[in-house]
């Protein structure tokens, strides 16, 4: 399958790049002081002709793809990106470059120069000085000699062009093996179309780094070929490069585009089984950004309604739908993990599973009723429920499962009190009620039939949650360690921490007393709902995980129509009398 997509990725980049050549030889002036496109289709030419292998290498290169979708927007669009046109239209003169040495061909072109560092696609990068922040270098390779220069200066590439030498940068690849399976991937620290959107410069990674992420890529190839031996299969087939990002606390952020079939960007993990599940995450996108050229799976809608538990803001189908996909695959990641423990339970492992089952079932089963799926779109949803229901009833821990269901209503009471705004009619009702001292009024809807905004009312803090999985990856010094690294964490507060720990009274008064200082913030409304649940104050909890919105708002006008404060917990429970 990976090999079919592959041979449909290669087909659309090289009309792409037909397309792009035609383009610009329409418009001369967008060569700027190199050579025409056309020489470099003639060197491509010359290329699948000697070694086709070396033309498919350069076709087959993630940010081949990326140049080629960002430069033909920019042409079609008549805009300029963060270079001069030239240098993006020129970019094609590198591909070619780097092409052609890897057929062993003799040439000599012309190539993009962008501060000081002329890129080589797959190859490496050669320092060179310059004048200007946007040059030229001549590169020219005879007898298996590959030099790049400029008036300044020139470069002897290395042989192969492998590791680093004098004013040259190779592109690091890193290869781990776990038995008979072989996964060779580049570390690209260097091309500037890597990214998600505009061009970026390199950011070179030091000794100690790229020792890190060969200890953890290999680590985690382990845990993908004993767990999962088909995905590895297919993740040797289809993936060829990853974007390096240093490592961001207490996230793992990664993103992939489907334009850069086989590659992925990632912010350094903090173990094995974090990459693994990420690697697993970003293929998952990789695959379906192919499949969705090929096949429609959803009508065009950009409209941002969808709640995802793994966004903190709206979604549009497409994110849904890409999002489904790539959970279900960490979910059967996690599985495998907890399920490989038999007698001793991976309790990480396990509880990451039961969390992500329930999160991607939950928006799957909204997702396969909308009606903007295609035919094709709900047999996608309708496999991916085939077999993810069934591992709703598998057992998990029942403590684990308790964090489960308190993290998924920690995320999605915050997703409505910060994107849901309530009926202001509903909201002006309660409010004289209230001040009346009257009881809600019966006929009092408090959900909305209006869609999400996409603009947030305050902001949010995952601090709870990573509070919780810290705690379950040590479950017995969670206390101790909590203690020590609470305050670490991003946002969190001495009442997330009473909260995690149990202590639901002194987590419920801290709540009240971050209201109190500042009466919009929605962690800590959120929070104090959660405290209350668990303390068994159903009414004002009820009110609080289910209607935060209505709560705060309410709240919010009382404050404005008075200039008193209610006490959160009383309006919370007075409000809950009428929410189911």
């Amino acid at each position: 399958m990976v090999l079919r997509l592959r041979s449909a990725e290669r087909s659309r980049r090289l009309l792409l790049l037909r397309a792009l050549v035609e383009e610009t030889t329409k418009t001369p002036e967008v060569f700027g002081p190199l050579p025409s496109s056309e020489d470099a289709w003639e060197l491509l030419a010359r290329v699948q002709e000697k070694a086709p292998r070396a033309l498919d290498l350069i076709l087959a290169h993630p940010y081949a793809g990326t140049w080629a979708g960002y430069t033909m927007r920019l042409l079609r669009n008549r805009i300029t990106g963060v270079c001069p046109m030239w240098m993006h239209v020129g970019h094609l003169h590198a591909l070619a470059a780097a092409a052609a040495i890897h057929a062993r061909l003799d040439f000599q072109t012309h190539i993009p120069l962008w501060n000081g560092g002329a890129m080589l696609p797959t190859l490496g990068l050669a320092q060179l000085a310059a004048d200007s922040l946007w040059s030229v270098a001549e590169v020219r390779s005879e007898r298996g000699q590959v030099e790049v220069g400029n008036d300044a200066a020139s470069v002897q590439l290395p042989p192969v062009c492998a590791g680093d030498a004098p004013g040259w940068w190779g592109i690091q690849r890193l290869t781990m093996r776990a038995g008979e399976h072989v996964l060779s991937v580049r570390l690209d620290d260097l091309d500037p179309y890597r990214g998600l959107y505009e061009p970026v410069l390199p950011q070179r990674l030091d000794a100690a780094e790229v020792d890190a992420w060969r200890a953890l890529l290999d680590q985690a190839w382990h845990l993908i070929v004993h767990h999962l031996p088909d995905i590895a299969d297919a993740l040797r087939a289809g993936l060829d490069s990853l974007v390096p990002r240093p490592a961001v606390a207490f996230q793992m952020p990664s993103a992939s585009t489907g334009e850069a079939f086989g590659s992925a960007i990632i912010a350094r993990p903090p173990d094995a089984a974090s990459l693994a599940a990420t690697l697993v995450h970003e293929f998952h996108h990789i695959r379906l950004g192919v499949l969705l050229r090929l096949a429609r799976l959803h009508e065009e809608d950009p409209r941002e309604r969808f709640y995802t538990p793994w966004r903190d803001d709206p979604r549009p189908i497409g994110g849904v739908v890409q999002g489904v996909y790539a959970f279900f695959g960490v979910t059967a990641f996690w599985r495998a993990l907890a399920r490989a423990g038999a007698k001793a339970p991976d309790r990480r492992a396990a509880f990451e599973f039961a969390h992500w089952r329930e999160q991607a079932w939950r928006v799957l089963c909204v997702l396969r009723d909308d009606p903007v799926l295609t035919q094709a779109g709900r047999r996608f949803v309708d496999g991916i429920a085939e077999r993810l229901g069934p591992w709703r009833d598998e057992p998990v821990p029942a403590d684990l499962g308790a964090l489960v269901a308190a993290v998924s209503a920690d995320h999605y009471a915050g997703w409505r009190i910060r994107y849901l705004r309530p009926d202001p009619a509903t909201v002006a009702d309660l409010e004289t009620a209230w001040l009346a001292g009257r009881t809600p009024p019966v006929a009092t809807q408090l959900g909305t039939d209006r869609g999400p905004t996409p603009v947030p009312d305050g902001s949010w803090s995952s601090a709870r949650a990573d509070l919780i999985r810290l705690s379950v990856a040590d479950p017995l010094n969670g206390w101790n360690m909590l203690s020590r690294t609470w305050p670490s964490v991003p946002d969190a507060t001495a009442a997330d921490f009473a909260y995690v720990t149990g202590r639901l009274t002194d987590a419920a008064r801290g709540y009240r007393a971050e209201l109190a200082a500042d009466a919009d913030r929605p962690a800590a409304w959120v929070g104090l709902g959660l405290a209350l649940s668990g303390l068994g104050v159903t009414l004002a909890s009820r009110a609080l995980l289910h209607y935060p919105e209505v709560v705060r708002a309410v709240h919010r006008g009382i404050r404005a129509r008075t200039h008193t404060v209610p006490a959160p917990e009383d309006l919370a429970a007075w409000i809950g009398r009428f929410a189911y």
